[in-house]
């Protein structure tokens, strides 16, 4: 015999919208009933809106959750990037690549240039467009990524992190090739890149070309092993250019010797 929980219900229409969660609902039924009603609308039409806005309120707050659970250092949007400026990038790439379809195949996007020339920018702003799609997106720098994995493995925690890890579609790891890593540090990066091949996707941005990312694993095998699993299902991009900083820097000074000139 099944027995049911008897509660005493407040049964007014705001309390049952509440019981429901229904907060555009509470928050507008009244204004919108009368709204209607001047207007000569139909119940179907009253109802029509204020689930729409009751959808619209509850794609906000996860779109909320999504950018605080990314933890993205800045907010830097697509429009803000130059690409023009990048000789040979391609901006129906980025805009491919702005749709995040990528993640559904598990793939990869290598960002690679010298310091200044929009990398983390880059990232940034595809990551918030991710957001924006509902997508599960964590952003993190080389280092606080590597000491966050050492300490859990040091907890006898590892593969618990790397599986937590694992609910983000894609991770965004930047300034990979910044710090000195010891081989400690190298071990636990790669098993973090061994467990999301062709799992989860990964997006690292670097200074350094992989003919040079011995400096980072140490040793030839687990640079080669790391690149391979990286390259496979990726895009990669060069940002060959000059310095952002330091173009604007030399347009100040331009600048500034143009006003004193044009004031002498």
């Amino acid at each position: 015999m099944k027995t049911q929980l008897h509660t005493p219900l407040d049964e007014s229409l705001p309390n049952l919208l509440k019981t429901l969660s229904l907060q555009a609902f509470i928050d507008q039924h009244q204004l919108l009933a009368e709204s209607f009603e001047r207007l000569g609308k139909n119940h179907i039409d009253y109802l029509q809106e204020l689930t729409l806005q009751e959808i619209e309120r509850r794609s906000n707050l996860r779109l909320e959750r999504l950018l605080k659970q990314s933890k993205l250092p800045r907010s830097k949007l697509l429009t803000e990037f130059d690409i023009g400026r990048i000789q040979g990038l391609s901006p129906a790439l980025i805009q491919r690549l702005a749709t995040g379809d990528f993640m559904d195949v598990h793939g990869n996007i290598l960002i690679f240039g010298n310091p200044g020339t929009g990398k983390t920018h880059l990232s940034i702003a595809l990551a918030r467009e991710w957001c924006f799609l509902g997508r599960r997106v964590l952003f993190t720098t080389a280092s606080q990524l590597v000491q966050e994995l050492r300490e859990s493995q040091q907890c006898l925690r590892l593969h618990q992190h790397i599986k937590k890890l694992d609910s983000f579609e894609v991770l965004v790891i930047d300034d990979i090739s910044y710090i000195p890593l010891e081989r400690a540090d190298t071990d636990v990066l790669f098993q973090l890149l061994q467990a999301r091949y062709e799992m989860r996707s990964v997006v690292i941005t670097s200074n350094l070309p992989f003919a040079k990312w011995g400096q980072i694993f140490k040793d030839e095998m687990t640079t080669a092993a790391a690149i391979d699993r990286l390259v496979h299902h990726s895009e990669s991009l060069e940002l060959n250019t000059e310095s952002f900083r330091m173009a604007a820097a030399k347009k100040k000074q331009e600048n500034d010797v143009k006003t004193i000139v044009t004031s002498t």
